[in-house]
């Protein structure tokens, strides 16, 4: 019946965002592609660093992030689902949760005859960290530039009357490349990414444990000319997502990617950037029908917490 019942859930899970994995594969909250900026270029991060949502795509990318950033976007698709998150990150570290719920379909026990309604929900947890030897003075100075990170991720489901619950860590790796010209093209933030997804862990039921799916990934991405971000993704539990970033002014984004799991979308996105207030929108083309997702970003990277705790012993008694 728990198997029956996890079918019925991961169906919601596919069909509510059509962003999941293939439908055998699929077992939480976790294998919905995230964050919205990415996203809408082809959901290609695993080289890049992008405020709270590199947590999301590569945590080794933590270390450099220069401030505070904290992130939440929503996203309903057809009416049946709600998936929302939220992410604070600073310099190394970063928390972060996400949370899935959908509406109900028919129910029908072994025997094929109806029961109540089934919902699904899914909600987990994330505490990423990112380190790079520099932060370790005992270490010699190395010739290439790279930082390695890892999330720890709870998760909790919940099948109709069935609940489950697990954990998962992944490991991640980043290095990044000195600025180069290639005729009169120059090349900036060119970076190499690799992540190992569920290394072990799982979610646990009464009496059965499902298995979060394993993966690797690697990630690639170069900024042209100042202004036109290019980034790739591959993984190899079947996915391929190749985006472009055009920022004309440091106020604007555009987007364009193609986003390849068990099927072919293709995604779109803009992002503004108010004084430190970046909103961000996605869309993302499927079979059972386009998602879109709204997301906002509070960048603190300017904030200087010094003098802010300096004005705040002068307030306080």
């Amino acid at each position: 019946m728990k198997r029956t019942y996890t079918f019925l859930g991961v169906a919601l899970l596919v069909a509510g965002l059509g962003l999941g994995a293939a439908c055998e594969e699929a077992v939480s909250v976790l294998d919905i592609a995230p964050g919205v900026g990415q996203l809408g270029a082809g959901g290609a991060g695993i080289a890049v660093v992008r405020g709270a949502e590199t947590l999301y795509y590569n945590p080794a990318g933590l270390v450099g992030l220069s401030g505070i950033s904290f992130s939440s976007f929503y996203a309903s698709q057809m009416g049946v689902s709600d998936y929302s998150a939220f992410c604070l990150a600073l310099h190394g570290f970063a928390v972060a949760a996400e949370l899935y719920s959908s509406g109900s379909i028919p129910g029908y026990d072994d025997e094929g005859n109806p029961t109540s309604e089934l919902g699904y929900s899914s909600t987990a947890y994330m505490f990423g960290f990112g380190l790079e030897p520099s932060m370790f003075s005992f270490l010699p100075k190395l010739p290439l530039a790279f930082s390695i990170g890892g999330v720890l991720k709870g998760v909790s489901t919940k099948i109709a009357d069935v609940k489950g619950s697990g954990f998962a860590f992944d490991l991640a790796f980043r290095t990044t490349f000195p600025s180069m010209s290639l005729g009169p093209v120059v090349v900036t933030d060119a970076a190499f990414g690799v992540t190992l997804s569920n290394l072990f862990g799982g979610i646990s039921y009464d009496a059965t444990q499902d298995s979060l799916p394993m993966d690797i990934g690697l990630g690639l991405s170069a900024r042209l000319l100042g202004v036109v971000l290019i980034a790739a993704d591959a993984h190899l539990a079947g996915s391929l997502g190749i985006g472009v970033t055009y920022e004309p002014v440091p106020t604007l984004a555009l987007r364009l990617g193609v986003l390849m799991k068990g099927g072919t979308s293709l995604t779109a996105g803009v992002g503004l950037n108010v004084a430190g207030f970046l909103i961000d929108y996605a869309f993302v083309s499927h079979a059972v029908g386009p998602t879109h997702r709204i997301g906002l970003t509070l960048d603190f990277s300017a904030l200087d917490i010094g003098a802010l705790g300096s004005s705040l012993r002068r307030i306080l008694p």
